[in-house]
């Protein structure tokens, strides 16, 4: 199928190992919940309850992960002319808000229990916990290694995830051999609302970055600054404004700016040695440069000063 317009740079994302990896993830998270949840019902364990909770939210988030994925493969149309790849982001975004909410849970419901305390079935507790630890511990490296062959927030997001259910893991673990050797069991909501505070610094950070992309905010990485100040001393450049620099999604940059320029000086020249500086000193291969000269385009008061610099 012939494109409608010809983009030179693809506004697509192919991520096959990404994608190999939710799935398998994705099942192993499904059947664990599952499990874990009748054992926190069976146990009336609160933290074995909010682990559940928080599992259930990664087999949401993972869910979302996939669409994004498979939405990221899609070519641009006449609606969407930068592609799918900003739901990648968007999912980040509610996974991220999820995980804030359900720590919020956790930390109300762990406040009941101090105040209201109830018997725990410690052995099936620890049961449960110690399989969940293997299994999130498994997850987490599998997707730590996934992280590193292709950059995607909705992985982080997932990993993000599964690092909170590790330490879930070995909370509960904690919290049922104490409760056994002492019988304090406002340890149970004590670790639970440890795990919610560590759930919540994870997903906070996660909408934050979400966030920043989906506010068009220039990406931390990059210095628009300094980026000025090298397109300012491509030869021919005299001023540069109306820069914008976004990222559509992880690894994905644009830049637009306008660049007066002396009249004496080949445009074309201009553009590509601005375009040079971007992809090999920034990585920035999406750019939209806009030569100008106050002769022709009107600066008001702003524009004067460079045609001063002509006579």
């Amino acid at each position: 199928m012939t494109p409608y317009d010809y983009h030179h740079l693809p506004h697509v994302k192919i991520q096959n190992k990404s994608k190999k990896t939710l799935w398998i993830t994705l099942a192993l998270t499904l059947f664990f919940t599952i499990v874990e949840i009748i054992g926190g019902i069976l146990s009336n364990s609160l933290a074995l309850l909010s682990d559940s909770a928080h599992m259930a939210s990664d087999v949401i988030a993972l869910g979302l992960s996939m669409v994004a994925l498979y939405l990221a493969t899609r070519q641009p149309n006449k609606t969407f002319t930068f592609g799918y790849l900003r739901f990648e982001i968007i999912a980040s975004f509610l996974n991220g808000l999820a995980l804030t909410i359900i720590a919020i849970g956790i930390f109300i419901e762990g406040i009941r229990r101090f105040i209201h305390p109830e018997n725990i079935d410690f052995q099936l507790m620890i049961v449960i916990a110690s399989i969940g630890f293997i299994v999130n511990l498994v997850l987490t490296i599998v997707l730590s290694r996934s992280m590193k062959e292709e950059e995607n927030l909705n992985i982080k997001s997932a990993l993000w995830h599964f690092i909170g259910d590790l330490l879930s893991s070995i909370g509960v673990i904690i919290s049922a051999v104490v409760i056994y050797f002492t019988n304090f069991y406002f340890f149970d909501p004590l670790i639970s609302m440890v795990i919610g505070g560590i759930i919540f610094v994870g997903g906070a950070k996660i909408v934050r970055e979400s966030y920043l992309i989906l506010m068009d905010s220039v990406p931390e990485q990059f210095d628009i600054d300094q980026i000025r100040a090298d397109i300012r001393n491509v030869e021919g450049v005299e001023d540069v404004h109306e820069m914008h620099l976004w990222a559509i999604s992880t690894d994905h940059y644009s830049l637009t700016a306008h660049v007066l320029i002396n009249e004496n000086i080949q445009p074309f020249c201009v553009i590509l040695a601005i375009n040079d500086i971007l992809e090999k000193k920034y990585g920035i291969k999406h750019s939209t440069i806009q030569v100008e000269h106050p002769s022709i385009h009107n600066h008001g008061e702003y524009g004067k000063q460079f045609l001063h610099n002509k006579k």
